[in-house]
């Protein structure tokens, strides 16, 4: 079997760095079994030395000795052009911004066989569907959930107006007139059932108590400090908001006005509300987002985050215990808004 002529050090480190620098994992390797073997190791020992199985240090061997440096390269740089290149991202990009049924397919959801179709009818030559896939991932393109929506039913223009007014009260709250965005959270104690990690071949269970049983929470976050306040009952219904009323103003004593933002759900607007609220002489001040709008009211994150850390695949068996850990949890909320310089410079400026 011919061997690999001995080379010197610094020629072994400059196979070495011509490797690297090719950014490929497999050419790197097929230049590293040649340096070692061109330092009187055998083959078998480069093989061991860089964990690799024996055939793949005698093929490198094999190219190297039959072409010399060149050899070792990717032989692909000869198939010519590739077809996934910056055309056929920015246009896949395109793709994936509709549906297919908007192009004339018959499915409502896109596939890697579907877009290699579909790439294909654009005029670009046809792809494996592996190929598409790391397309895909060059992309930054993943395999998410939908999120289901309601149109909102004003148009475009009045709902933009209101929510630059709501965001402007946000902005100059003070201390005088601090703002709240306000909602509603149900806690059941039949468990959201969500994504987790998990072993393949392993599906983890959750047991559910069977007989659901439900609790709420009333909440107001305030826009400049991020605190939130909150009252818990056994009905969501309008004495539920009243009470988070009634717990605001006794936490704001001095303030000349308190604005509350909140969605137009009709306990927010009933009479037993209205009363309420008059009977606060214009202390309280309630805010309606558009309709169908919840991503404008920022409490919602914080119900999406009480519920990805306690209520999703929970174990709890009776519900004192389930509420017992929500309770738990906002307190934590609260607690880490105290915790973080940043937020706490943020707030004292806007309460200057």
């Amino acid at each position: 079997m011919e061997s690999v002529p001995r080379l010197r050090r610094y020629q072994r480190r400059e196979l070495i760095r011509l490797g690297r620098k090719s950014r490929d994992p497999h050419t790197c390797l097929r230049f590293q079994v040649v340096a070692i073997v061109a330092s009187g190791v055998s083959r078998s020992e480069a093989a061991r030395r860089l964990d690799v199985a024996c055939s793949t240090a005698v093929s490198a061997v094999q190219r190297y000795l039959a072409s010399g440096i060149p050899g070792l390269y990717d032989q692909r740089h000869r198939n010519g052009a590739a077809k996934v290149d910056q055309p056929f991202r920015t246009v896949l990009h395109e793709v994936l911004l509709q549906t297919p049924d908007v192009f004339g397919w018959r499915r409502p959801t896109w596939t890697r066989e579907l877009l290699c179709l579909e790439m294909e009818r654009r005029g670009f030559p046809r792809v494996a569907v592996c190929t598409v896939g790391r397309a895909l991932f060059e992309i930054g393109a993943r395999l998410g959930r939908p999120k289901p929506i309601v149109g909102c039913p004003w148009g475009k223009r009045r709902k933009e107006r209101r929510l630059r007014e709501i965001r402007r009260l946000a902005r100059k709250a003070t201390a005088s007139e601090p703002v709240f965005y306000a909602d509603e959270v149900d806690i059941h104690l039949n468990p959201k059932i969500g994504l987790d990690w998990m072993p393949r071949g392993l599906q983890r269970k959750v047991i559910t108590p069977g007989q659901n049983q439900k609790r709420y929470i009333a909440g107001a976050l305030n826009a400049t400090t991020r605190k939130l306040t909150w009252v818990t009952g056994d009905r969501k219904n309008s004495d539920l908001f009243c009470q988070l009323l009634w717990r605001l103003a006794g936490e704001h004593r001095s303030a000349r006005r308190i604005h509350i933002i909140l969605d137009n759900y009709i306990i927010h607007s009933s009479r037993i509300t209205q009363r309420c609220v008059a009977e606060f002489d214009g202390r309280i001040v309630l805010h309606f987002l558009p309709p169908y709008c919840p991503d404008s009211n920022r409490i919602e994150r914080v119900w999406l985050d009480l519920h990805a850390n306690v209520t999703r695949n929970h174990r709890r068996s009776s519900m004192a215990d389930l509420m017992r850990d929500v309770v738990d949890f906002l307190r934590a909320y609260n607690r880490r808004g105290k915790r973080n310089p940043a937020l706490r410079r943020q707030a004292e400026r806007r309460a200057a």
